[in-house]
């Protein structure tokens, strides 16, 4: 099963190679749709991607490990990450934090035990102007109350009951 597995991924990243191309510069929009897909980007894909990129293994795992938007273990189905910046400090995520813990019942660097969702941190959303701000997958929600971010986890996980 291993193998079935790692063959399909190896055909999923030699079909990502086509598309965005070999070269060097094609490194994250690679990593990037293997995240998408799959929540996070496996050893053997790291590896895969080195070989198909004809570039050194490190390199790959460099990239991955900087980024924070990249992970090498498994997630959760929904990605929530709050932005902690002064900004959103001030305008009130410490209470927005605990309304999403309480909800989850989970703190952040955690994953529900369903794996539905898994809750981190993110150092700068870019929307320090509408803070409170958090990401659900690669969807922006800004201006966060409490109760407007249970809400958003209400229909998350309504979403995923469907």
């Amino acid at each position: 099963m291993i193998l079935t597995e790692q063959n399909a991924m190896t055909s999923e990243i030699q079909e990502l190679c086509k598309k965005f191309g070999t070269e060097r510069s094609s490194l994250l929009p690679i990593l990037q749709s293997i995240q998408r897909t799959h929540k996070f980007v496996s050893d053997f894909a790291q590896q895969e991607v080195a070989r198909l990129l004809d570039i050194h293994p490190v390199e790959v795992y460099s990239v991955v490990s900087f980024y924070s938007f990249l992970n090498t273990e498994s997630k959760g189905q929904n990605i929530i990450r709050l932005c902690r910046t002064i900004v959103c400090d001030i305008s009130g995520k410490d209470k927005v934090e605990e309304a999403i813990t309480k909800k989850l019942g989970i703190k952040f660097g955690e994953t529900t035990k369903d794996k539905k969702i898994s809750l981190e941190y993110t150092n700068c959303l870019g929307m320090c102007d509408q803070g409170p701000a958090m990401m659900v997958n690669e969807k922006h929600y800004t201006q966060l109350t409490p109760e407007k971010a249970v809400e958003i986890l209400n229909n998350i996980k309504g979403d995923d009951e469907k």
